[in-house]
């Protein structure tokens, strides 16, 4: 006998996973019966942090694989969108007691890490599903900025993800849960892929395109690379792999997409994954692109992400400008002049 299970949402499924207000409804009824929910991976607490003044505002989450990547999306999207620290302060890893993941706060923005692999974002998912249910949250949108390997497309193109696709094609998450084999679908929201897609600008000097992405559970056997410990197959083998995945309308492999999208379409939270390809893997395996170029390259999606969010506070009448968000600056002219002085003295 078959171990497989269904698990599609039915629409009375899907009626449930938010209240009205907009507010994420868990599917777990364990959790309203605990004394704290312990956020072990992010050290947090439901009782032990007021989770609602602390997280209640955030809109949109914004995950990536490093720490410092996500360092650095926090101070580039603070200058986006014009938010101020209060004198004196400085961005904070809000996580950083858990030794696992980051975590930063930029008003209605939270940058947070997930690591690498299904089984990292997994845990953080599960986390960061839970805190935007305690801090009551409405209506946030999850999006996964990335790396990735290109199918057909050079590196620095921007990819944004139609449908994520596991090893065998198939547009779920596998799950073995008690033991038994649960499929979850691995929906994104199509009409945000097009919203971010549509702020692509004709000046970018590299392309932006949609496309199916593949994930896969491993970085070399996995993804078709010569180059690990262990190789089997040869690389007639491997090109004609790529090619079925081409010709199945895939243009790019990584390694989270799918646990992503199971488990934001599983809360019923719109989401997005937008990736940059570091490489063209159908001309090799190795990333040799120098840094400075990975650099500019790994900004490319930010900078997607970052006018999305823009238009979105612009369309709420949310979004300060950058010179008001200055506050106590008279002069920029003059600031600038003090500015230079005092690096001239360092």
């Amino acid at each position: 006998m078959s171990l497989l299970t269904s698990n599609s949402h039915s629409m009375s499924e899907e009626e449930i996973d938010e209240y009205s207000d907009g507010t994420i409804k868990l599917r777990n009824p364990n959790i309203e019966l605990m004394d704290q929910d312990i956020l072990y991976h992010l050290a947090l607490g439901s009782e032990s942090h007021d989770l609602n003044e602390m997280f209640g505002d955030v809109k949109f989450v914004c995950m990536g694989g490093t720490p410092k990547r996500m360092e650095n999306f926090a101070h580039f999207i603070m200058n986006e969108i014009g938010y101020k620290l209060p004198a004196g302060t400085m961005l904070q890893d809000i996580s950083a007691y858990s030794y696992r993941y980051s975590m930063y706060k930029v008003g209605p923005v939270l940058c947070v890490s997930h690591g690498m692999g299904t089984p990292s974002v997994s845990i953080l998912m599960h986390e960061m599903i839970k805190l935007m249910y305690h801090a009551k949250c409405q209506d946030p949108i999850f999006i996964r900025i990335g790396t990735c390997g290109g199918i057909g497309v050079e590196g620095g193109t921007v990819i944004i993800t139609e449908d994520a696709l596991d090893g065998q094609l198939r547009n779920s998450h596998e799950f073995t849960i008690l033991g038994k084999v649960v499929h979850r679908p691995a929906k994104l929201d199509k009409k945000l892929a097009r919203e971010l897609k549509a702020l692509a600008s004709p000046d970018d000097p590299y392309d932006t395109i949609i496309g199916k992405t593949l994930c896969t559970n491993d970085f070399y056997e996995g993804q078709g690379r010569l180059d690990g410990a262990f190789c089997d197959f040869s690389e007639a083998d491997k090109m004609e792999y790529l090619q079925k995945l081409a010709d199945n309308g895939v243009v790019n492999i990584e390694m989270e997409s799918t646990i992503f999208a199971a488990l934001t379409y599983h809360a019923g939270i719109k989401a997005a994954v937008v990736c940059v390809a570091l490489l063209n893997r159908l001309n090799g395996d190795q990333v040799n692109s120098p840094k400075e170029v990975m650099n500019e390259w790994q900004a490319r999606p930010q900078i997607l992400v970052a006018r999305y969010i823009r238009k979105v506070l612009a369309q709420k009448g949310q979004l300060k400008s950058l010179f008001n968000a200055q506050g106590s600056i008279k002069s920029p002219r003059r600031f600038k002049l003090v500015q230079q002085e005092s690096q001239a003295h360092e």
